[in-house]
């Protein structure tokens, strides 16, 4: 495995790649793996040859009072998960390299953002864009892939694969999930013992409210509402949304029609948490 620091190395090493008719699959992270990464890399090594990812917290997606600054870094454990998984490369950037001096082009949708994390967290995804349109520059993978955990940063990169026209195939994996239900995420670490429990309120919403749609419960302020009761019990949580949402577009929608999206973020204390799942209506016909 080769852990590759520089962009013109990285161009150089895909570059070689492609010269040889050889694929690529590209994960991209923000380090401090777990299992949900890890499942990320598989699906890649399964598509494609070769297998690169980056390890980089990019400083464009944090807000002014956001935690960059103590966002949990670990790069030797991550780089020993990425050897042992059979990663081909690892790209380990600078942000001094993605964002030299004078850097002030950015990469911004127009109505994606404008629904769930993107309200509260208003740089975000023109940050996530931005880091991803110059990786996806800099290793030009074949196929690239993303959790669905991040429901609406995936699909915010797929529109903008389409929009710029980029000839890379977007894969989601489904979310990984603690033996308890909790969904996988680096920011799991900052919750305390007492917080940890509570935080699988976020998966019993999403539980009970596909029971719900299996019993014949469409009306999507129902389900909220039902979601919302549940994580209000919870004194140490506040609501960031709660919402019942197109797949597509990520418009809310009034009732679930064959499928929707159903989407949480909550702040448990100082973390912020968030989970999703597609609410299906049962096919009465079989």
């Amino acid at each position: 495995m080769q852990v590759i620091a520089t962009i013109d190395e990285m161009t150089r090493f895909s570059e070689n790649l492609r010269t040889r008719g050889q694929t690529i699959a590209f994960v991209p992270t923000m380090g401090y793996l777990h299992a949900g990464h890890l499942a990320l890399m598989a699906e890649g090594k399964k598509k494609a040859e070769n297998l690169v990812v980056s390890i980089f917290v990019n400083p464009a997606q944090f807000g002014p009072s956001e935690d960059f600054s103590t966002y949990p870094r670990a790069m030797e454990q991550d780089l020993e998960q990425c050897r042992n998984i059979g990663a081909d490369a690892v790209f380990t950037p600078v942000s001094t390299d993605i964002y030299p001096k004078g850097f002030q082009t950015y990469v911004e949708l127009e109505k994606l953002p404008h629904h769930l994390c993107g309200l509260s967290r208003p740089v975000f995804f023109k940050g996530v864009a931005t880091v991803v349109t110059k990786l996806f520059n800099i290793v030009k993978p074949n196929l690239a892939v993303f959790g669905e955990k991040d429901y609406q940063q995936l699909a915010i990169i797929r529109q903008l694969v389409t929009d710029l026209n980029f000839d890379i195939e977007i894969v989601g994996v489904p979310i990984v999930r603690e033996p308890d239900g909790l969904a996988k995420s680096s920011r799991n670490k900052y919750l305390s013992q007492q917080e940890r429990p509570h935080a699988l309120l976020l998966n019993r919403c999403l539980d009970t409210a596909q029971k719900m749609v299996e019993q014949g419960e469409t009306d999507a302020r129902k389900i909220v509402d039902m979601a919302t009761g549940i994580l209000l019990s919870c004194p140490d949580i506040r609501v960031d949304y709660v919402c019942v949402c197109d797949p597509v577009t990520l418009d809310g929608v009034d009732s679930v029609r064959k499928k929707a999206l159903m989407a949480l973020a909550v702040w448990l204390g100082k973390t912020r948490l968030i989970d999703n799942r597609m609410l299906v209506l049962p096919d009465r016909a079989k």
